[in-house]
């Protein structure tokens, strides 16, 4: 049971000796790509790191294991469909799962809580109650996601999670932002102190994303390859993205390619069908999740990567994961002109206007036609993400801010806690 052991709270700050829990509603662990990029720096630093999450549905599917040192206590978690109600039964399966695992593994030091949604801080705040400290890992702002993936305006729904987000700032002790655009809302709308919110960039594993000799015969017959990667939500753009390549072949008389389109999610079913409709059939192909090693074959394959994700109140100020990937893999990007898209690929990439289709597929056709500019803005891509993007300038501010929350920690002295946690009344 919670309380039922006291801390050692001599130990030092590089984490040996101490235990952090991380939370996560959204994404299976190791799936989630920069959770488990934060366990292993936890874990090279000496932190004892639980995590727990929902099962996958192909992988990551173990009820419990431990992977590398880390060790994973997975719940099942049905996705929401149906509407708010569908919200409601899922996170209120998973926060009661949350709580029931966090049970489980008793006393930690710090409990980290990666949102969407922005729940995770209700079991946070029962842990902090328990003497852990509380890290906001600010994974997406969910009051512009729900603007932008519901189309809803600034209703009921919205300014409850409004009031969400404000109630999971005033209970954090530091909060992770994934970038500046997301410190400034940190600072700004949440009113926290500029020196409790850490800038902890995501960045590609270079071990997983690194080229490997082309392969013409994934081109289908044709001089050059496009390539998408990621999820497929009705936020991401991949309906743009389709319909920029019928204006390629309609608008700009282009026909010299051939696309593949990899990443599974809610808009998977309606992109296919989409494509279908628009008559790319022939030249657009969907694979789904697939191997590491596929996907490799594919971007080192890719002459040109496109980042279709249209402006709207979340994408502009967000970090998006497949730009990054692209640039490790040293290809060329076509991306919509957005705040934050320059921010992380600079002159790796074109900027279309804005959600202009037609501006897009121009874009394509520029690249195709200068194979040196290709290379170029390659190179500076990956140069980048060797450099000020790399994990290293992360894992520093991840134990930076671990570091702030642990500071000034008052001990938890031995016998001062009763049964199931509870400390006694004063």
């Amino acid at each position: 049971m919670l309380g039922d052991t006291s801390f050692d709270d001599t130990a030092g700050g590089d984490g040996h000796g101490r235990r952090a829990l991380i939370l996560v509603e959204n994404l299976s662990v190791p799936f989630d790509r920069r959770v488990w990029q934060e366990c292993t720096t936890l874990r090279d630093a000496g932190w004892t790191v639980h995590v727990i999450c929902p099962r996958g549905s192909k992988r990551d599917t173990e009820p419990e294991a431990v992977i590398d040192g880390v060790r994973i206590h997975r719940y099942p978690l049905r996705a929401a469909t149906g509407g708010p109600a569908g919200y409601l039964r899922e996170y209120g399966s998973a926060l009661w799962h949350t709580v029931r695992l966090a049970r489980k593994v008793g006393p930690v030091h710090v409990v980290h809580a990666c949102n969407p949604p922005d729940l995770l801080f209700l079991p946070a705040l029962w842990l902090k109650r328990r003497g852990a400290r509380f890290v906001f890992d600010q994974h997406d702002l969910v009051p512009e996601l729900y603007l932008s993936r519901f189309g809803r305006g600034k209703d009921l729904l919205y300014r409850g999670v409004c009031a969400l987000e404000r109630m999971t700032y005033r209970a954090a002790d530091i909060v992770l932002a994934t970038n500046e655009s997301y410190r400034d809302v940190a600072v700004r709308r949440g009113g926290r102190r500029p020196a409790d919110v850490f800038v902890v960039r995501s960045a590609p594993q270079t071990d997983r994303f690194r080229p490997v000799p082309p392969e013409p015969e994934l081109k289908r017959g044709k001089p050059h390859l496009l390539c998408y990667l990621g999820v497929m939500g009705p936020q991401d753009g991949v309906d743009y993205a389709l319909r920029a390549l019928a204006k390629l072949r309609d608008e700009v008389g282009r026909t010299d390619w051939h696309a593949v389109f990899v990443g599974s999610g809610d808009a998977f079913d309606a992109m296919v069908e989409l494509s279908r409709t628009l008559g790319l059939d022939e030249q657009v192909r969907f694979t789904g999740r697939i191997p590491d090693a596929d996907l490799v074959r594919y971007l080192s394959t890719a002459d040109v990567c496109l980042s279709p994700d249209p402006r709207n109140p979340l994408n502009d100020v967000s970090t998006m994961n497949k730009v990054l990937e692209y640039m490790a893999m040293g290809r060329p990007i076509v991306s919509f002109d957005l705040k934050e898209a320059r921010v992380s690929a600079g002159d790796a990439a074109v900027y279309a206007p804005a959600n202009d289709e037609s501006e897009f597929a121009r874009s394509i056709a520029l690249l195709l036609d200068d194979p040196e500019l290709r290379a170029r803005m390659g190179r500076t891509g990956q140069e980048r993400i060797g450099g000020e993007l790399s994990w290293r300038n992360s894992q520093a501010a991840l134990l930076a801010a671990y570091t702030a929350a642990c500071r000034d920690r008052a001990p938890v002295p031995a016998g001062t806690r009763g049964r199931a946690g509870k400390r006694p009344r004063r």
